[in-house]
């Protein structure tokens, strides 16, 4: 019997950014320069399968230093840490490498300056995040405010209204954000934000990528973990852009493939976390149920890479 027919859309860009990959490539390379274990403080991305590839070869995931012991090195996550850790690091005089993206780490650098010119800041972000955690961890106790939502924004009330500034997490909705800043630029005239955008460009393109294909899709997969950040922001955006059923799945095994019907339309997208092997599986899985056509919908060509530190690149 013959398959039903499916239609797949596949929004480019997804998948690992440059971040994670250098993440990934910063844990794999002190496994060959230092030998197993390796520790790594927190999930280095949130990403099971990449985690479990990295166990495999040796890498070993704790959530706080303590759990470190002497004598070993340790990664920080791709999403920052605050600055308590590498001090708790080198009190212990451990040997510690420092995989926080680039752009976190550019995050993290506006808010010292804020911080020096005597400026309340303003964080606009999810609490509890990792990368959260580790941006508010740069500043004194007391310095930075969190702003979750619009009233949020509404509401706070600074001290100094003048004299006042904010930055947001890389991994937040575009959409979202701007109706945050709106508020603020509007309650707050002389609020100091970023000079260059925070929330960071592979973000900002999976959502536009996610934008350019959602309407014409019955479904939207987005395969990324639950506690990734920027992949559940993908599902938000794809509900918001007009697919009725749009999910955040870990595998090919989660997708309610009987959901779809003859002549359906399955739009594929995947978190900066995720590998490409895991959409290469979501297809497979497809071709099995289905007769597939595939069609890439690309709305930027990514070309980022970042460089690993100095003393494993060798």
């Amino acid at each position: 019997m013959a398959h039903p027919s499916l239609s797949i859309l596949l929004a480019g860009p997804r998948g690992f950014c440059a971040g994670v990959d250098r993440a990934i490539l910063i844990v794999e390379r002190a496994l060959e320069a230092h030998g197993a274990p390796v520790y790594v403080r927190h999930e280095i991305v949130h990403n099971r399968y990449v985690v479990e590839n990295l166990e495999a070869k040796g890498a070993v995931f704790v959530e706080e230093l303590d759990e470190v012991p002497d004598g070993v090195p340790v990664v920080f996550s791709a999403h920052g840490v605050p600055k308590s850790v590498p001090a708790a690091a080198d009190d212990r005089g451990l040997d510690y490498i420092d995989a926080t993206c680039p752009l976190v780490s550019k995050v993290h650098m506006e808010a010292h300056r804020h911080v020096r010119k005597g400026r309340q800041m303003l964080l606009i972000g999810h609490a509890n995040h990792p990368e959260v955690v580790g941006t508010m961890g740069q500043v004194p106790d007391g310095a930075m405010t969190l702003i979750e939502t619009i009233e949020d924004a509404e509401k706070v009330q600074p001290a100094d209204p003048d004299n006042l500034a904010f930055v947001t997490q890389t991994t937040l909705s575009v959409d979202d954000t701007a109706d945050i800043v709106a508020v603020l630029r509007r309650r707050f005239p002389n609020i100091q934000g970023p000079r260059k955008e925070d929330i960071c460009y592979a973000t900002t393109n999976r959502q536009a990528a996610v934008k350019a294909i959602a309407e014409k899709c019955d479904m939207l997969v987005v395969i990324g973990a639950p506690n990734s950040s920027n992949s559940k922001r993908l599902v938000e955006v794809g509900e918001k852009a007009g697919c009725a059923r749009a999910i955040l799945v870990q595998r090919a095994g989660d997708i309610p493939w009987d959901k779809l019907a003859e002549g359906s339309t399955l739009g594929i997208t995947a978190g900066a976390s995720a590998p490409e092997v895991l959409v290469d599986e979501v297809i497979a899985a497809a071709k099995e149920r289905f007769t597939v056509s595939v069609e890439e919908v690309r709305v930027a060509e990514e070309n980022v890479t970042f460089n690993i530190p100095r003393a494993l690149s060798a």
